[in-house]
């Protein structure tokens, strides 16, 4: 079985540098929460545009079917972190380490302790309600909104009019809140263009949670891994199928990874 990553995106120096964690279908940087947050603090408002995903289960195994022009999208991205503590236990099974930084544990941090009330932030895709109460709460003063149409995904047009709104409304921080991969094209679109600045993140339903229109799970949840029980609870109707029929696909690509990393240890050549 080939390094199918790798050989999508043309990158296979990047799985074997040791800065980088090849698994599963993503690579992720070696960096725990506190060195992400230190990574984004540092930024200045006009460095060149670079952009964070933040993969978990749904992610990667969705990726599975994805053409290879999806998989570029992450390969891009500036830092790549492990939303998800399921993904932290499959790999401490097979004797590696992920640290955990999930996306709205990282967005909340930003909107606590880095963003200042006069900073300009630009938001793509939340709503206007949520967009007021995140104003509220930290008494934010610059808020640039830009809200594209559904199906964004299939319309270049309008992936290019948030990659344009992100130039024109020049931020310290962009929050990409329009779902995967649709919120990945807008971070490369922005590469792409050469004219954006700021740190991006792709962030998911990451606001939703900031704003209290979506309860996280408690703590304790949390902790235990079962962040995902008390999403299919709370929201059955929209959320049984990600967490009861694409979710567990996950075990069989955990075991396909595995038996990919056996047989290229088998064949690479002692330094």
């Amino acid at each position: 079985m080939t390094d199918t990553y790798s050989a999508r995106t043309g990158l296979p120096e990047r799985r074997k540098n040791r800065r980088h964690l090849w698994f599963l279908n993503a690579t992720f940087d070696r960096i725990n929460f506190d060195q992400t947050v230190a990574r984004i603090a540092e930024r200045s408002a006009d460095a060149p545009f670079r952009y964070i995903v933040t993969p978990n289960v749904d992610h990667l195994v969705r990726l599975r079917a994805e053409p290879g022009w999806v998989h570029l999208l992450y390969a891009q991205a500036w830092l790549t972190v492990c939303d998800s503590r399921v993904l932290e236990l499959l790999a401490s099974f097979s004797g590696e380490q992920i640290d955990v930084t999930p996306g709205s544990d990282l967005t909340a941090y930003v909107f606590a302790h880095i963003i200042a009330p006069d900073d300009p932030i630009t938001i793509i895709g939340a709503d206007e309600g949520i967009v007021e109460k995140l104003k509220n709460r930290f008494s934010l003063r610059d808020v640039r909104v830009h809200q594209p149409p559904m199906g964004l995904r299939h319309k270049p047009d309008a992936i290019e009019a948030c990659a344009h709104f992100i130039a024109k409304n020049p931020s310290r921080f962009v929050f990409l809140c329009v779902g995967s991969p649709q919120q990945e094209m807008i971070a490369k679109a922005c590469l792409d263009r050469g004219d954006c600045t700021g740190v991006g993140l792709c962030v998911g339903a990451s606001l939703d949670f900031l704003a209290g229109k979506t309860r996280r799970a408690p703590v304790w949840m949390q902790k235990w891994r079962l962040e995902w029980l008390h999403r299919l609870a709370t929201e059955p109707k929209r959320m049984w199928r990600r967490y009861l029929v694409d979710g567990p696909k996950v075990l069989l690509l955990w075991w396909q990874w595995r038996a990919a990393r056996a047989k290229l240890h088998s064949i690479e050549k002692p330094e």
